[in-house]
């Protein structure tokens, strides 16, 4: 009898020791020691800092062992956005600030830091323009295995923001697994003579969530690839961007900072990207394009940096020198090559090489890409040379189906070759190009099954072109004119990116 109680005694010490530790508030007042406060948080516990107060240094989020989160926020709440919605600058004043003010970030992870959560916090820098402002993983060589990357981290309407002179290379780098960002505002990210980047990963393997963000920068404003990962064959993968706005200041143009695209992957695996807007884009650094899915083996020591298998689809671009340069295979070192690229659905309003300069194509694929579908665009050339150009060996498995958009000069073209039949014979072999619009062109050089108003007639179909409503009128011959039953064109009923974001 006396056992049987003391067995039972020591079974619930047992228990009783094997039970998680009260989740705990830990506030941090104007001038406390934040640190200290990370190195003794444990899976649970929420760091409180005061709304106004700044707190300066370089702070590390450390592995604190537990599969819990530890969440770092600005204490009080009464005016801030809500989950699920974005920051803004006007929220600045009721957020604690971090504050580095030297090229060290203000927040970095520790090799192996997991289960953190970062919200409603305002993170700068002085001015200091290299380096990043936060820094989720590393890029260096002491992340070289995937045990010493950080893991599960979400970054939540988060106000990040570069010194205005003096800019900054990097809001954040994304070199982390299991990530998320969301509801957050990234600005005044340019650097001089060298790219910056908004949110750039090349040593992570994902996934990722990128949604709801403001994303500003003058290289690029969102990267994957760019370096080449320290971490044997990663590729950054199952990523998803969605219902974000990517923007460059107007201003930067007369300024130095180096411009060059708003998207870009270099080195991506199964990438989602859906109902974002994507603004103004320039010739610059670079000829203008926005968008680059543009495979590289950036230093040499990655042949196996491939992008496959994206979606881009339902998102608006506006205000851009040209729209999409495709690359197949690297050009300056070995690769594997893209292939898998689904363009749908999209709105490329705004197109000028009078404005923007560049050449003003939609699309250039050049170094052998496959497998490449344009499907349901709608294309508006203010000014520009044609829709699809082409370079390099045949592509195949190419489609082009159900776009409408101006012909231009030179429609689809490539190097050498006469524009229409004479380059789709050289480049894109047994390729599927039908029912488009291609206004202004001539329609004994390309295909049967498409369609060559004038470019009056074009401009007619929408509901007001002046005005930049390019929704189709109810009686347009276009609608449900789709090899696939719908209206050609992208559709409006199903592009969320139409509707604004969700800010407060």
């Amino acid at each position: 009898m006396r056992f049987r109680i003391f067995a039972h005694a020591w079974l619930l010490a047992i228990l009783l020791c094997s039970q998680p530790a009260a989740a705990r508030t830990i506030a941090v007042p104007p001038g406390g020691d934040l640190q200290s406060a990370i190195m003794n948080a444990q899976a649970g516990d929420t760091i409180e800092l005061t709304a106004g107060a700044v707190y300066v240094g370089n702070f590390t989020l450390t592995d604190h062992g537990g599969e819990g989160f530890v969440t770092i926020r600005t204490a009080e709440t009464v005016g801030q956005p809500e989950a699920g919605f974005r920051v803004s600058p006007d929220h600045a004043p009721l957020l604690a600030k971090i504050r580095t003010n030297s090229n060290q970030p203000a927040i970095q992870t520790a090799p192996n830091a997991h289960h953190w959560r970062l919200v409603l916090l305002d993170i700068e820098s002085g001015p200091v323009s290299n380096g990043e402002i936060v820094a989720l993983g590393s890029g260096l060589a002491l992340q070289a295995t995937m045990s010493m990357v950080p893991h599960h981290i979400e970054v939540d309407r988060l106000y990040v923001h570069a010194d205005v002179r003096a800019g900054r290379v990097r809001g954040v780098g994304l070199n982390s697994a299991s990530t998320t960002i969301t509801g957050s505002y990234i600005s005044e990210i340019k650097a001089v003579g060298q790219d910056s980047q908004a949110i750039a990963g090349w040593n992570g393997p994902g996934p990722y969530v990128i949604s709801n963000n403001y994303l500003e920068a003058a290289g690029e404003n969102l990267l994957f690839g760019g370096a080449d990962p320290r971490v044997p064959d990663l590729v950054p993968s199952d990523i998803t961007i969605i219902n974000n706005t990517m923007s460059k200041q107007t201003a930067w143009r007369n300024q130095p900072w180096s411009v060059k695209n708003i998207l870009e992957l270099k080195n991506a695996r199964r990438v989602t990207i859906v109902g974002n807007t994507l603004a103004y884009n320039w010739q610059g650094g670079q000829s203008g394009f926005a968008i680059l899915f543009t495979v590289r083996n950036q230093d040499g020591g990655c042949p196996w940096c491939q992008v496959d298998h994206v979606l881009f689809r339902r998102n608006i671009v506006r205000n851009i020198a040209a729209g999409i340069q495709i690359l197949g295979i690297d050009n300056n070192h070995p690769s594997r090559q893209t292939q898998e690229i689904e363009i749908r659905d999209n709105i490329f309003a705004g197109i000028d090489t009078e404005r923007w300069g560049g050449n003003g194509y939609f699309i250039t694929l050049t170094g052998n890409p496959r497998d490449i579908t344009v499907d349901h665009n709608t294309i508006i050339t203010e000014h520009g040379s044609g829709l699809v150009q082409a370079d390099g060996p045949p592509i195949l498995g190419f489609t082009f189906t159900n776009n409408i958009g101006k012909h231009n000069a030179f429609g689809i073209i490539g190097s050498g070759r006469g524009f229409g039949l004479d380059t789709i014979r050289s480049f894109f072999p047994g390729s599927n190009i039908v029912s488009n619009v291609l206004a202004g062109g001539s329609p004994d050089r390309y295909p049967n099954g498409n369609l060559f108003p004038s470019v009056r007639q074009f401009e007619d179909q929408f509901e007001s072109y002046t005005s930049s409503d390019f929704r189709l009128k109810s009686g347009s011959p276009w609608r449900g004119a789709g090899s696939d039953g719908r209206d050609l064109g992208a559709s409006f009923t199903e592009i969320p990116g139409l509707r604004p974001p969700r800010t407060r």
